[in-house]
């Protein structure tokens, strides 16, 4: 037995894979070496992982992070899944290579994630050959749910929203005052996933022009500050994982098309396939 995980900050999405390729699915949280520790990890599985699983069975994990970007993040997770799963050898990489094998298999081309966070790459069909680097939410993550969450809420903090949305806003998130929300974001954990729960208004707001034109100029300054710096990259198509690229695909198809790059698959999890890319080693 054989787990695959695909880890986001927000959320894991794993699958339980028998040697008949029977499959069983299930979500626990986010696990992201940069603001969890091993100790974390272990305790949250602990609590969430499905009671039927028979860690002792399991023979492999292939567990595919964001945040994973050195050795040392990695192990990070791995020390954690070799002390839950004592006769498995943890594999852990980057969320990047998940979305490159799950949009492109084992064909070469680009691939991107465009969810809580951003990234983005060249592929071999393989490996991952080249990275502009996203830089994470403080200096960048272009077009993420982070990204249209800090948008969102620096209009709220000085009162630029239009079009009702600033009470909305209020009143759907139950926001408090000034300092209650700057403390949530300097002092309290995971504010990159606190930032990116704004980009579902910006979705069920998506009538209001305020709103497009935020997800429009996030999406284009992802491609002017990342897409656009990969070498011949009109040469390949447009493909991407993550909740915030499929949710605004409509936006996301227009914006590609504008800088020359056809647009390919679009997913919001990559889960199944990544399921299937490994089903091929059994």
């Amino acid at each position: 037995m054989i787990l695959i995980a695909d880890g986001g900050s927000t959320k894991c999405s794993w699958c339980q894979l028998d040697d008949a390729r029977n499959r069983v699915y299930f979500n626990t949280e986010g696990y992201n070496p940069d603001f969890i520790d091993t100790a974390g990890i272990v305790a949250s599985l602990n609590q969430h992982l499905p009671a039927t699983l028979p860690r002792d069975q399991v023979r492999d994990v292939y567990f595919y992070g964001a945040g994973v970007s050195s050795p040392e993040k990695a192990e990070v997770i791995a020390s954690a899944l070799r002390q839950l799963f004592p006769n498995t050898t943890a594999h852990v990489t980057e969320d990047l290579l998940a979305a490159a094998r799950a949009v492109l298999g084992r064909k070469p081309g680009f691939a991107a994630i465009l969810g809580t966070g951003t990234n983005s790459c060249l592929y071999d069909g393989e490996k991952i050959t080249y990275n502009v680097d996203s830089l994470g939410y403080f200096l960048g993550d272009e077009g993420s749910g982070s990204f249209f969450g800090k948008r969102l809420l620096r209009d709220y903090l000085r009162g630029l929203l239009p079009d009702g949305l600033q009470e909305k806003l209020k009143e759907e998130y139950k926001l408090g005052t000034r300092n209650e929300i700057l403390d949530r974001l300097y002092n309290q954990p995971l504010p990159n996933r606190f930032l990116a729960s704004f980009a579902k208004f910006a979705y069920d707001h998506n009538n209001v022009p305020y709103c497009r034109d935020i997800v429009h100029e996030g999406f284009e300054t992802f491609f002017q500050n990342l897409v656009l710096h990969y070498p011949r990259y009109q040469d390949y198509s447009f493909n991407c994982v993550g909740s915030v690229g499929y949710n605004f695909r409509d936006v996301l198809t227009q914006v590609a098309k504008s800088h020359g790059m056809e647009v390919g698959k679009i997913i919001r999890s990559p889960i199944d396939d990544l399921v299937a890319y490994h089903e091929e080693d059994l």
